[in-house]
């Protein structure tokens, strides 16, 4: 690992290591693979995950380091959640989230940022530990949701976008905050992809009762 941190290359006049390079790219992969709903979605995200803890350790981001810890854990869990939930016509089935799910979603957000970005402040962990923790947070929820299939996951994935991109141009990694700009506008195809997908879901279950009573 720390040949692929110590070795890489230039462009437009910027050192980029290669476990930044693969890391992102992977996670470029991710997104792409996640609006397919298809299981492979997952074991890239673990071996991005891996890349790019160490990419923010050296970098002396503690929270996006170790955010990339519960990116593995949660990984884990969604390879295994999405396949118990595969349909031979409409693949991993997606859902909109209910309001007490979308509440949950919004209290773990606020709550969880602040107290990662006090225990952030309190261990000097980062060097700009609000931003750092709402990423880190951000992404844990976002992970979490998208285990759970649910549609709004992308949204989370916006808000984390909007943070990362200025954090990493701070904090030197010009590459890696090109990779989040470009996460946007996947992240945006990804929430019309996966809307879609859940409203033909549910209409096909809302037909099924009426379709067994014809029977």
């Amino acid at each position: 690992m720390n040949w692929l941190l110590e070795h890489g290359l230039t462009l437009l006049g910027e050192h980029i290591s290669f476990a930044e390079l693969l890391g992102q790219i992977g996670a470029v992969a991710v997104v792409f693979l996640a609006q397919r709903r298809t299981l492979w979605t997952w074991p890239v995200q673990i071996a991005a995950a891996i890349l790019l803890f160490s990419v923010y350790t050296s970098a002396h981001l503690g929270g996006l380091a170790l955010r990339q810890v519960i990116v593995f854990a949660i990984s884990l869990y969604g390879w295994w959640a999405w396949t118990r939930r595969r349909d031979a016509e409409y693949g991993v089935l997606v859902r909109r989230s209910t309001r007490p799910e979308l509440g949950a979603l919004a209290a773990a957000l606020v709550l969880g940022t602040i107290g990662m970005a006090l225990l952030l402040q309190a261990t000097n962990g980062s060097w700009a530990p609000w931003p750092d923790a709402a990423i880190f947070i951000g992404t844990a929820v976002a992970y979490a949701a998208q285990g759970l299939r649910l549609v709004e996951f992308w949204l989370v994935w916006l808000l984390v976008d909007a943070i990362g991109v200025p954090l990493q141009i701070a904090s030197g990694l010009y590459f890696s905050a090109s990779v989040y700009i470009v996460f946007t506008v996947l992240v945006i195809k990804g929430w019309r992809d996966w809307n879609r997908s859940a409203k033909v879901a549910a209409a096909s279950l809302a037909k099924a009762p009426v379709s067994n009573a014809g029977v």
